[in-house]
């Protein structure tokens, strides 16, 4: 899918007033930043829609840089932070398109990012790998192939789910601080809502 047509794609479905995946942040994340980020750090969250995860981020008293490929979603995540008044550094970009700076960020977010065929999930991973900084931070959540029997959200393509060895082959040289599958029951507005099977990753960059 090009940028064209996954910018219409998602500004479809963020184009309603809600916010499609809620306004709280991914639990996983919360129970995994309160742990290993600190406040002041540079925080880069990939693909961050209307920006629960971001403007969470940035009121903990981090520097927030974030992009998405609607631009429907930026405007509703701008807004967001207004209300929250913090600010984040959004652009309009798809993962290919987003300038990766070299050992940038202490971390880098990526909540259901699952919208990647195999090729761009290896150019997403090792983009977050040359972005980050020696020791940084890189927080993974999302679907593993048990999804499709609940289909409580997430992609319909087996081939965008994660398994744990395939996130291990993607963070290969990383220290993996924690790596699970599990099942749980998500609330995150009305496309994750209902009992989910889950994986969480989160690693360090040596």
């Amino acid at each position: 899918m090009g940028f064209a047509d996954a910018t219409q794609f998602w500004n479809e479905r963020f184009d309603k007033e809600e916010f499609i995946f809620g306004r709280e942040p991914n639990e996983y994340l919360v129970e995994q930043a309160t742990q290993f980020l600190k406040t002041g750090n540079s925080v880069l969250c990939v693909a961050d829609g209307e920006g629960r995860n971001g403007v969470w981020l940035a009121k903990q008293g981090m520097q927030v840089t974030g992009f998405d490929v609607s631009e429907i979603a930026l405007a509703k995540a701008k807004s967001f932070a207004d209300e929250h008044q913090v600010a984040i550094e959004y652009t309009l970009c798809d993962t290919d398109g987003f300038d990766w700076h070299e050992n940038s960020y202490d971390a880098v977010i990526a909540i259901f990012i699952q919208f990647a065929d195999a090729a761009m999930r290896a150019r997403i991973f090792e983009s977050v790998r040359k972005s980050l900084k020696p020791g940084g931070i890189l927080i993974v959540q999302g679907y593993t192939p048990k999804q499709l029997e609940y289909k409580t959200g997430g992609p319909s393509l087996i081939e965008h789910l994660y398994t744990e060895e395939m996130i291990r082959d993607l963070v290969n040289g990383f220290e993996i601080l924690d790596l699970r599958s599990y099942e749980k029951e998500l609330s995150e507005g009305a496309r994750h809502a209902g009992m989910s099977a889950l994986l969480g990753l989160t690693a360090k960059k040596l």
